[in-house]
């Protein structure tokens, strides 16, 4: 049988030619609407429970991306995350305001704490964007008592093209499977919308809030600089 590593390679592959080929669209929806949010002075809110919570952290205070974008932080990395009540309570805490963005991810859309999360913005007149599985999300339950998935709720639905329960590599001596896509293709997502609304924005002729390594010289100033612009809104790690 073909080298296991060589078969996730060619996996990961496959999925970004698909995205390449199917989700490049709304990939570019999703980032201009979030330019014309940075344009407007507004900050982008991102929400992921356990290892989704790596994309969202992907987005927030990372090099090369923006200064503007609000961690929605659940400080049990998951753990709740079916508990119904939980994202609702959660998000209550953030500031979110009409005419804003939120990028929700969530591999398999059924739980109660993102689905949530992005019916409160929703009704908060909130652009909500999904990064999930619809090969997952539609071939199981919702675990909220509306019946409702992530992706029947969001604006604009981005699709990772990942398998049923994540991982993608058989094993010949184990049912179970190994090589996780989600997090790998999903702060590919991430990023490429990202990439797409600070163009959005410098073709609308503002600055856009761009962070800098820390490790380069004189960055340190500059960052602090750039994060006060939005210190009301943006929080910290936790």
């Amino acid at each position: 049988m073909q080298d296991m590593k060589v078969r996730y390679l060619r996996e990961l592959r496959r999925m970004i030619s698909e995205i390449e080929l199917n989700e490049m669209d709304r990939i570019s929806k999703a980032g201009r609407i979030i330019g014309e949010t940075i344009a407007d002075g507004k900050v982008v809110h991102v929400f992921g429970t356990g290892h989704s919570d790596l994309v969202a952290l992907e987005g927030f205070r990372r090099a090369g991306g923006l200064a503007c974008i609000n961690r929605i932080c659940d400080p049990t990395l998951g753990l709740a995350e079916r508990v119904e009540g939980y994202g609702l309570a959660l998000v209550q805490r953030y500031d979110l305001r009409p005419g804003e963005a939120l990028i929700v991810i969530s591999n398999s859309g059924r739980n109660p704490a993102p689905i949530e999360v992005a019916a409160y913005a929703r009704e908060r007149g909130l652009t909500v964007i999904a990064i999930t599985s619809l090969k997952h999300s539609s071939s199981v339950n919702s675990r909220h008592s509306s019946g409702k998935k992530l992706y029947e709720i969001a604006n604009i639905v981005i699709d990772n093209h990942g398998e049923m329960g994540d991982a993608c590599i058989e094993l010949l001596s184990a049912t179970e499977k190994t090589g996780p896509t989600s997090t790998i293709i999903g702060s590919l997502i991430l990023n490429l919308i990202t990439i797409q609304a600070i163009e959005t924005c410098t073709q609308l002729g503002e600055q856009v809030p761009i962070v800098v390594s820390q490790n380069l010289d004189g960055a340190d100033e500059y960052n602090i600089e750039l994060y006060a612009q939005y210190r009301q809104r943006v929080g910290e790690l936790f």
